[in-house]
């Protein structure tokens, strides 16, 4: 299935696995004798002899079948998997790319694990809610007009160094591998699909050319019976790399299907991340779900140890799904070490591994969930990370009605050397020039892509890194994505490791919440002033504005009445507890659309404002 480039539901939760990792230590006649007397499994017995079977060694080559609780492979079904590829989107700079990033799942925009250490030797991909799906069809085999019930479930390695390389001419050669549950609506096939990408020769033996790549598939594919979009709570695979062997396992309840692959890349050396999600079956094409369809997403990782996994904004396969993703959800617990997120029908934003917010007039939601008032105005950095993305707003006063009060009037995004900044208006400048963008996407240098729908712009860069830009009468709604995360960023919208009851200022002057006014605005604040003569929203209109509010600004400083009909809309919006001062706040400043910008956000972890 296609390569695909590095990346509010996808939701997205990362999981420790100190349980998992001790239950995986049980030997291997405990744990039959503990599941044979479980006549009704729970989940952790399920996931623990699932996890165990698929590494279970095969017999031989072939295709074999077992029922929970047995471990002990019996003789299955086999069929020889199809010539046709899943077809691979190498990811920038290794080479050229087949189109901007989606919007939807897949393509390169999806959420992936990746292990703290060493390299991963088995991962499970499953779902652990699906709501709402009637339908999904694709063109089965990736050839001809969508069919009902075809779809492929791919579970994917990273491109990693192979040396299965060995003879190639191109320094870029990486291996890939991905362990498929395919289903052209009739029937079932779960096997292995191997890729020497940018391979630039001629095919090794046995091997099939697809451009300056090759593939081949496993010799053999375990027969799975026909399993409707309506089971897809019951499906899960399982890929096991080891030395000197691989295979890939799929569930359907409580039976595995399996086969032993041919090992042809040598994953076990150097698989670090694991993409898993439904695609379209084959050739690079998408699965489109019914409206109103719901998946949570979980990727487990077994990598020999028990930290969470770094979550990546990152996927490798080109097929693609209609889903979408949203913000993540708080933290996360057991079992694990996995990545959980969601994804649907009613979401329409990039995959991110964290998310904060700048919006309204302003409020400033953190990476780690501190929520505080920001009402200077001026240019800010709202977040720098190591890897050279940096996003800055400008902000003006809202005076004279509201002096005390600020919004953002324009916002945008470096990466390297490709700037973009959104302002009211809309306006859309790429590295400066002003850039008619009507709707849909634009490739710009560097490897950005710049979405708008609306009056609404998203930017993402080949990291999966992201702003998106909500533009309206009067100011703008800024949203940020990371593409990785756990990591270190600083701004505006930034924690000192991470932590949401402190925050630090430019010079590393460390602050716990809350800050007094002076701290907040005149140390604090002042800090991540850009310069005239270093910020990157030059293109934006206006004079740049250097001012503090003469004292703080909180819902209770409304009129009575304005604050009351406020709220009440607020209300009628049926927004979070935890946001109603925000959203009277902005509603009363703003206009009732205000309102909208809270709606199905996530609460803060911590209110840093300091109590009126």
């Amino acid at each position: 299935m296609r390569l695909s480039s590095p990346t509010r539901t996808t939701r997205y939760r990362v999981l420790s696995a100190v349980t998992m990792a001790a239950l995986l230590l049980v030997s291997t006649g405990a744990a039959q004798a503990s599941a044979a007397i479980d006549a009704q499994p729970t989940m952790a017995a399920q996931q623990t002899w699932q996890t165990r079977i698929s590494q279970l060694a095969r017999p031989a080559k072939g295709c074999y079948q077992a029922t929970y609780p047995d471990l002990a492979w019996q003789d299955s079904a086999c069929a020889t998997p199809s010539r046709n590829p899943m077809v691979p989107r190498p990811a920038l700079p290794m080479g050229p790319r087949t189109g901007p990033r989606p919007m939807v799942v897949g393509n390169g925009d999806d959420l992936s694990a990746k292990a703290p250490s060493g390299f991963i030797f088995n991962a499970i991909g499953s779902f652990d809610n699906v709501s709402g799906v009637t339908s999904v069809s694709s063109p089965p085999n990736g050839v001809g007009a969508p069919v009902a019930n075809a779809y492929s479930l791919q579970l994917n390695t990273d491109f990693f160094v192979s040396t299965a390389c060995a003879a190639s001419p191109d320094p870029n050669c990486r291996g890939w591998e991905q362990f498929i549950y395919a289903q052209d609506g009739t029937t079932g096939l779960s096997f292995i699909q191997y890729w020497l990408i940018f391979y630039s020769a001629p095919c090794p033996a046995g091997w099939f050319t697809y451009g300056i790549h090759c593939y081949r598939n496993s010799p053999f594919g375990a027969v799975v019976p026909m399993q409707p979009i309506t089971n897809l709570a019951n499906l899960r695979v399982s890929g096991t790399a080891n030395p000197g062997s691989d295979s890939v396992t799929t569930f359907v309840g409580l039976t595995a299907y399996t086969i032993a692959g041919g090992n042809y890349v040598n994953a076990a050396a150097g698989w670090k991340i694991a993409e898993f999600n439904v695609f379209g079956d084959g050739g690079g094409f998408q699965a489109n779900f019914n409206p109103g369809a719901s998946l949570t997403v979980r990727t487990r990782i077994n990598y020999g140890g028990t930290a969470a996994p770094i979550c990546v904004a990152q996927g490798f396969t080109g097929e693609t799904n209609n889903l979408s993703f949203g913000s993540p959800p708080p933290a996360a617990g057991p079992p694990g070490p996995a990545i959980v997120f969601t994804e649907n029908t009613t979401n329409s934003s990039t995959a991110n591994c964290a998310y904060a917010t700048a919006i309204g007039d302003t409020h400033q939601h953190t990476f780690s969930g501190l929520s505080y008032d920001f009402q200077a105005s001026g240019d800010f950095v709202e977040a720098r990370t190591g890897t050279g993305f940096q996003v800055e707003s400008r902000k003006v006063s809202g005076a004279p009605n509201w002096p005390n009060a600020s919004v953002n009037s324009c916002v945008g995004t470096r990466t390297g050397s490709t700037s973009v900044v959104v302002a009211l208006g809309p306006k859309l400048y790429v590295n400066g020039n002003l850039t008619n963008l009507t709707s849909g996407q634009l490739a710009v240098p560097g490897g950005v892509v710049v979405n708008r729908s609306g009056n609404t712009y998203t930017v993402v860069n080949e990291a999966g890194d992201s702003i998106k830009a909500q533009v309206n009468p009067t100011h703008v709604d800024l949203s940020v994505g990371l593409g990785t995360w756990p990591t270190t960023v600083r701004g505006l919208l930034g924690n000192p490791n991470n932590d949401a009851s402190k925050l630090e200022a430019a010079d590393g002057t460390v602050f716990n919440v809350p800050l007094s006014f002076h701290d907040l605005y005149n140390v604090y604040g002042k800090s991540w002033r850009v310069p005239p003569t270093s910020t990157l929203l030059a293109p934006c209109s206006g004079q740049v504005q250097n001012g503090t509010p003469s004292r703080p600004f909180f819902v209770n400083d409304l009129p009575q009445d304005l604050r009351q009909q406020a709220q009440a809309v607020c209300v009628r919006a049926e927004i979070h507890q935890a946001w109603l001062d925000n959203c009277t706040l902005d509603v009363a400043v703003l206009g009732e659309r205000a309102a909208q910008a809270y709606v199905g956000a996530t609460p803060p972890v911590l209110d840093g404002n300091p109590r009126q």
